[in-house]
């Protein structure tokens, strides 16, 4: 029952469109279903540890250092903007059913964990809402609870790349060009976003 309660509560956090989202959206249009898994297992790992650290409190850290935080603010905000760069860049390159924008294993893996970590309000909102929750639970409760809402992730990420590359088929090129374009700039502006909050807390608190 615990565990239930952590996948309804994992399907919540997690379902909102997000970096996250829009890069799992992408890696199934734009690449072969066996490549798209292992790249959403490597976004998975990266949300499975962002999911714990906000539930045993590291945002509660960010939260009370404003230094520490301005910095993963000004840092995330730039690798979004190359993340979003990339995007655009690639966007017309597409091509149907391929490995073309195959990335390697290195750039995969560092791209999962900055649309996993690049948002520190994210961890703040994070660690207050599971932080809350988990002061609802009995010891033996709280395994199986982050369990839960890990597995929720697990199975949207999945159910996102399934359903994504088996659509792409019957979209043409062009459309797959339209949504990387669209998705590119709104990872730009979210990008931007975080380097504007930055700024705020430099100059205005």
């Amino acid at each position: 029952m615990t565990v239930l309660k952590g996948m309804m509560i994992g399907f919540a956090f997690i379902a909102p469109i997000g970096m996250q989202n829009l890069y799992v959206f992408n890696n199934a249009m734009n690449n072969r279903l066996r490549r798209a898994f292992l790249y959403v297992l490597f976004v998975w790992l990266a949300d499975a540890a962002f999911s714990m650290a906000a539930f045993f409190g590291m945002g509660a850290l960010i939260s009370s250092h404003e230094m520490l935080k301005l910095i993963v603010m000004l840092l995330g905000g730039l690798l979004v903007i190359w993340i979003g760069y990339g995007i655009l860049r690639g966007a017309n390159s597409v091509q149907l059913n391929t490995q073309q924008n195959a990335m390697t294993m290195k750039k995969a893996m560092l791209t999962a964990v900055i649309v996993s970590w690049a948002n520190p309000q994210a961890l703040i909102d994070g660690s207050l809402m599971l932080g809350a929750l988990r002061g609802t639970l009995a010891d033996n409760q709280v395994w199986p609870f982050i369990i839960g809402v890990i597995t929720a992730s697990f199975i949207w990420f999945n159910g996102i790349t399934i359903t994504m590359n088996l659509l792409k088929e019957r979209l043409p090129k062009r459309a797959l060009v339209w949504v990387n374009i669209v998705s590119a700039f709104i990872v730009i502006g979210y990008g931007l976003y975080l380097l504007y909050e930055a700024v705020g807390m430099l100059f205005f608190h």
